[in-house]
């Protein structure tokens, strides 16, 4: 047995360990008593919790409610991992959008942009973390849910929060009760459902780099049986991170605005519609990405002569060298760096080259249908409807000169535009119910989804001979110094422009740009699945025995129909887009067995498996398809309350076995000199297995009225496989990596609430810090981020009784509290040369041509603002 495996059986050992110490002392310690009503604000299993329920004796911690398992029940007694962020919590971070999760509030659940792009983000859990979902044909590995609807695409993701209830976080896969693409886990957003009853909130703030947000919440009185509630929000910042081009938007920017509208029918007992339709949109910037060093591997560095030809001491050198020049004695240099591009290891306030930069544009919107029907006490018929689609217009500049080497009079700067639509249904019917020591959940589901997608990746700037002065390749309004290009690739259409494509695909009938691709996929899933729980009555009704399943058809096609602003493409010697088609069916098992050792120490051992479907990568000039991955997840758990109802504590252990784990190989040509200078083909294969094995512990504490004290940890331990990559087949195999997983992640907050004498007001401190180890933010690249540690803060005056009615609370909030800085994803691939193999593994030539250094996107910095809430 290797050290690593002895390492990972101890590890879970002692977790196992914990959980039976953690069990016997809660025994010999606890009392009975009842839990205190359900926690009015919390972050669970233990992630956050806010003001304890209060008892004669002391303050306690309350009942959290989850519906992880399609039925609402205790957080404490549901035999899975899962963390909740309510109402307060999200305010008292101040979190606006899922992005602002990215600090690590739950150690386990990873957030980051995609590329450095607010329009999609990376979501990720216990280390199933997607690399490129970003595409038409393409899933995630953590599903993401409004109201128990799945979104199918990760575009649109960043959108401005409405009234979210709670942000349950279900670790581990989902596969049994959630289906596909959950093989990680979920996010499932609850919302605040209509009440019935006149009322809502106003909330409105300013604050630093041009911030601010006015959120509007109405409840209307109950009519005929039908109660309504209606959600505004609006959030404003300018960008943090200035360009200097005028008209340019700059970056780390976002102007979001939507509104939701719900309605809840009841018109008999037992009977309950809820509607819902919803509507948002996010103009927003990528984050900046910076030239961190330059040349660190000290290469020689050669000058261009009057020709542009790149010389050391007089003799040609760099660009391609092959193994017959290398041997020749050709020597080795790469290009100078240009003179206005500067090395900046700290986060820049201002880019030293200004670039064509203007907002995407993400539009998402949806209805939604929830009928249940109590049919009989213990059974409950439901049925869930959706319509959804996003709509996405990509601008993407954020790499300017720093991404690519210098050449004279060359063109540089590559804007990434991508234009998505996606329009998805999903029907869901569910029966739960119970019977004689039988809990169970049956149901049926049906999703189908199209999208299509078109892309550009023009190079907006021009440098001059030497590198001390630019043009702009495409006027951008208010700039008298763009020069005008009838073919730039990203301006409105020009009937001058001779764009064969235009001619050819009607969709393009009006359109200048050179397309890079051009695809459409469709999906259609099919599954019916079923949970039964037994508790049998002989043993006391401690032992519950959970057996579940999940059988999925799954079926998606597509077609490539443009590459590289050509769609006479040749497949299988005849003129015809490129296609994909992928079917597959699965069973999904899951078995748990829980424990309850006391009324108040659950322990559980848990069996599941789950999956992320396959597709194609349209980023490859062929279409190229790949198949599903699969995990297997072992787990062990246990959840504790102790000292009187004080003290929580719950732990958690598992094993994910991943098979045919998909991981992304690519090339991005970053040759100044090169005639596909901006290119990039990527190519995505089943790579093989990957090991995943964590342990995390939850701590809340609630020592004297008015203070809670919380605590998450999570140690994630990986290996992924090494595989050739398929775009230089000769080359030797390479080490893979998967991304954004932290070895260790934690989080700590302190909760305090002291009242004053004015009715029932109170003053309010939060203060969270947010630790993660060093990670990886490339698949196929061995360099790593920083460590972080983030702080927030907010300090309310809270619940200021202006009349018998009305309440304000007036808050200071601040997000990075110190201001730290650090780096968050950072690629060496510009830092070393290309090797290009035969096939039979010889080395033919290497590529010094793209060299110039690292570079990388930090962290947002320092943001604070005020604000005030009327509760009516």
């Amino acid at each position: 047995m290797s050290i690593h495996s002895r390492m990972r059986l101890r590890l879970l050992a002692g977790a196992a360990l914990l959980v039976a110490s953690g069990a016997a002392e809660a025994k010999t310690t606890n009392d009975t008593a009842k839990p205190a009503q359900t926690q009015a604000t919390a972050d669970a299993q233990a992630t956050t919790a806010d003001q304890p329920a209060t008892e004669e004796g002391g303050s306690q911690l309350g009942d959290i409610v989850v519906t992880a398992t399609r039925r609402e029940t205790n957080l404490q007694k549901t035999p899975i991992s899962i963390s909740v962020l309510n109402t307060q919590a999200l305010a008292d971070r101040h979190v606006l959008s899922l992005f602002n999760l990215a600090d690590g509030t739950i150690p386990s659940l990873r957030v980051a942009t995609f590329e450095a792009r607010q329009s999609a983000l990376t979501i990720g859990i216990r280390g199933i973390v997607p690399y490129d979902q970003n595409q038409t044909a393409r899933d995630g590995g953590v599903g993401v849910y409004i109201d128990g609807v799945a979104l199918g695409k990760t575009q649109g993701l960043n959108a401005a929060l409405f009234d979210i209830e709670r942000i349950e976080v279900l670790k581990g896969p989902q596969g049994t009760l959630f289906g596909r693409n959950t093989e990680g886990g979920a996010l499932s957003l609850v919302s605040r459902a209509p009440t019935g009853v006149f009322g809502g909130r106003m909330t409105a703030g300013v604050g630093n780099y041009g911030s601010r947000n006015a959120d509007v919440h109405l409840d209307l009185p109950a009519f005929y049986d039908i109660s309504l509630k209606f959600d505004g929000v609006y959030q404003h910042q300018d960008p943090t991170v200035k360009d200097p081009l005028t008209g340019s938007t700059g970056w780390n920017y976002y102007d979001r605005k939507g509104g939701r509208v719900a309605a809840r029918w009841k018109p008999v007992d037992g009977f309950t519609a809820d509607f819902a339709y919803d509507y948002a949109k996010d103009d927003n910037t990528p984050q900046f990405s910076q030239l961190i060093s330059y040349n660190p591997n000290n290469y020689p560095v050669g000058t261009f002569n009057s020709s542009g030809v790149l010389q050391l001491n007089g003799v040609n050198c760099g660009g391609t060298i092959t193994a017959a020049q290398a041997a020749a004695g050709r020597p080795v240099c790469i290009a100078p760096k240009a003179p206005l591009v500067g090395v900046h290891p700290d986060r820049q306030k201002v880019a030293d080259v200004g670039v064509p930069q203007q907002p995407s544009v993400d539009i998402t919107h949806g209805f939604s249908s929830n009928l249940r029907y109590q049919v009989a006490p213990a059974v409950e018929l439901r049925s869930i409807t959706a319509w959804r689609g996003v709509s996405t217009d990509q601008w993407d500049n954020s790499g300017g000169p720093e991404r690519s080497s210098f050449a004279p009079n060359s063109n540089f700067s590559r804007y990434s535009l991508s234009f998505l639509r996606q329009h998805q249904f999903s029907q869901e019917f569910q029966a739960v119910g119970s019977a004689d020591q039988l809990d169970y959940v049956v149901g049926a589901y049906y999703f189908t989804e199209h999208a299509t997608e078109y892309a550009a990746t023009p190079l907006s700037n021009l440098w001059n001979a030497d590198g001390t002065a630019y043009t702009i390749r495409s006027p951008i309004p208010g700039n008298a110094n763009a020069i005008t290009s009838a073919n730039s690739g990203y301006q409105q259409y020009d009937p001058s422009c001779n764009n064969t494509l235009a001619t050819t695909v009607p969709q393009f009938a009006n359109s200048c740009q050179f397309i890079t691709r051009a695809s459409q996929a469709s999906d259609h899933n099919y599954s019916l699945f079923g949970n039964l729980t037994f508790t049998p009555s002989a043993l006391g009704d401690v032992l519950h025995i959970t057996a579940g399943g999940r059988w999925t058809k799954d079926k998606r096609h597509g077609t490539l129909y443009v590459v590289n602003n050509r769609a006479d493409l040749v497949t299988a010697g005849t003129v015809s887009p490129f296609g994909f088609r992928n079917s597959i069916s699965r069973f999904d098992p899951m078995v748990n067995v829980a424990f309850d050792a006391t009324p108040d120490v659950h322990l559980y051992a848990k069996y599941a498996t789950g999956f992320r479907a396959g597709g194609a990568n349209d980023r490859s000039l062929q279409f190229n398809a790949f198949g599903p991955e699969a995990v297997k997840s072992y787990e062990i758990g246990s959840k504790m309350d102790f000292w009187n109802h004080k003290a929580r504590l719950n732990l958690a252990g598992y094993i994910m076995n991943r098979s045919n784990t998909q991981f992304d190989f690519d090339y991005f040509d970053t040759n100044g000199s090169s005639p596909t200078n901006g290119s990039h083909i990527e190519q995505t294969i089943n790579a093989g297995k990957s090991k995943i094995r964590g342990i995390e512990a939850d701590l809340t504490v609630a020592p004297v009225q008015g203070l809670t004290l919380t605590g998450s940890y999570a140690y994630t331990y990986w290996k992924a496989p090494s595989a050739v990559n398929p775009l230089t087949p000769g080359a030797p195999a390479q080490q893979l990596y998967i991304v954004y997983t932290p070895r260790n992640a934690a989080s700590a907050a302190i909760d305090y609430a002291v009242p004053i004498n004015v009715g029932d007001a109170s003053v309010r401190l939060h203060l969270d810090g947010n630790y993660a180890s060093s990670q990886y933010s490339f698949q196929l690249e061995p360099t790593k981020t920083d460590a972080s540690f983030i702080m927030n803060g907010r300090l309310s005056l809270a619940d200021i009784a202006v009349s018998p009615t009305n309440k304000v609370t007036f808050a200071f909030w601040v997000r990075n509290l110190l201001d730290t800085t650090y780096i968050y994803r950072r690629s060496s691939a510009n830092s070393v040369p290309v090797y290009n193999y035969g096939a039979t593994g010889q080395l033919i030539s290497t590529s010094y041509g793209g060299i110039l250094g690292d570079y990388a996107n930090f962290n947002p910095p320092r943001t604070w603002g005020v604000e005030a809430t009327m509760r009516f």
